[in-house]
């Protein structure tokens, strides 16, 4: 037999197909091991400590350079659940649905079900130039509202209940996605207070006789417990979280009848 003959007597080809089931196996194995970098170790639904750290399928801590310059250490194995769970499971056995403890509109902010929200930086949100991204446009005067599209602001704002929560005054615009993200609020009866309205849970019917913004996660009474920004020109990653959580959590528990079935 010639030397280097192997096609001679290996089959090369099933030689190939079983190194690429080797190595996209162990593609498959990384993949999953390093998706588990945030989550993890999880919590336990029996005792409500944390299980144990998994050596196998959770990678080791790894540490993380920011572009800010900033590092974050990932997973981190010793950081547990923030505070208590405001929610009490329906049923004992795992994967059971849970609801919040409070029977009032407290429950909005409380962080459960459709209401969760992760503890982000308490920082805003940067462009690559280093501007604050998320600002009103009395901050962001090179934008203006385009000439086809109607401008919110004067708007009334109406509940899902039908009664009037309050007026827009502003537009909050993302510098680095060149759209509107926010609509502030002057609440009704409270000149000297403003809340923060997701875009995305604004319905601006501009074709209606009167113009105006329903908004059917909340009723108008809900509007008030909106979490509040510090800064009245930005707004932090923690606070949009809150914002947006807070209406999330309306979808289910504005009203008690939308947490029973349909049928």
């Amino acid at each position: 037999m010639p030397k280097g003959a192997l096609t001679s007597y290996l089959d090369v080809a099933q030689v190939v197909l079983y190194a690429f089931w080797i190595f996209f196996a162990g593609l498959v194995f990384y993949l999953r091991r390093e998706d588990r970098r945030e989550g993890y170790p999880l919590e336990s639904e029996v005792h409500g400590g944390l299980k144990g750290w998994d050596w196998l399928f959770v990678p080791s801590p790894k540490t993380f350079l920011l572009a800010d310059g900033s590092t974050v250490l990932a997973p981190r194995p010793h950081e547990g659940p923030v505070g208590p769970l405001k929610a009490v499971k329906l049923e004992p056995w795992p994967g059971a649905p849970i609801v919040p403890t409070a029977t009032d509109d407290s429950r909005l902010a409380d962080g459960v079900g459709p209401g969760a929200y992760a503890l982000r930086a308490e920082r805003p949100d940067l462009t690559w130039e280093g501007k604050t991204r998320i600002v009103p446009m009395r901050v962001a005067e090179e934008f203006t509202v385009a000439a086809e599209d109607p401008d919110p602001r004067g708007m009334s704002v109406y509940g899902a209940d039908g009664v009037v929560a309050g007026t827009v005054t502003e537009i909050w615009v993302d510098r680095g996605e060149s759209l509107p993200r926010y609509y502030e609020m002057e609440l009704e009866g409270a000149r000297d207070r403003t809340v923060l309205i997701p875009v995305t849970f604004a319905d601006v019917q501009r074709f209606s006789r009167h113009k105006k913004i329903v908004v059917e996660a909340l009723l108008a009474r809900q509007f008030a417990g909106v979490p509040q920004h510090r800064d009245p020109d930005s707004i932090t990653l923690r606070e949009e979280e809150r914002v947006i959580a807070y209406y999330g959590a309306g979808t289910l528990y504005a009203t008690d009848r939308r947490q029973e079935p349909l049928l």
